[in-house]
C-alpha cells in the first residue's frame, strides 16, 4: 500500500506506475493539477467520488481496487 490518509487507504501510486504513467499524465486524464494527484498518494488528501472514478477509468480499474475503508 502506498501512504495512507487516516480515514482512507490507497494504493494510487504503485497502480499509477505500474500503468507507466507519471502524476502529470493522470492529472491531465482526471481533470485536475499534479498537485492534487500527489496530495492523495501522499494521503494528505481523500478525493471526491467524481475524481475518485476518472482516476480509477483512467487506470481501468475499480475504485476499491485503489482506495480501501481501513478496518
Amino acid at each position: 500500500m502506498g501512504r495512507h490518509h487516516e480515514k482512507l487507504l490507497n494504493r494510487l501510486e504503485g497502480m499509477r506506475k505500474g500503468a507507466k504513467l507519471t502524476q502529470q499524465d493522470l492529472s491531465e486524464y482526471a481533470g485536475v493539477s499534479r498537485k492534487s494527484i500527489n496530495a492523495i498518494e501522499n494521503g494528505v488528501y481523500i478525493p471526491s467520488a467524481v475524481l475518485a472514478l476518472k482516476i480509477a477509468k483512467t487506470l481501468n480499474c475499480s475504485v476499491e481496487e485503489i482506495f480501501q475503508l481501513p478496518d
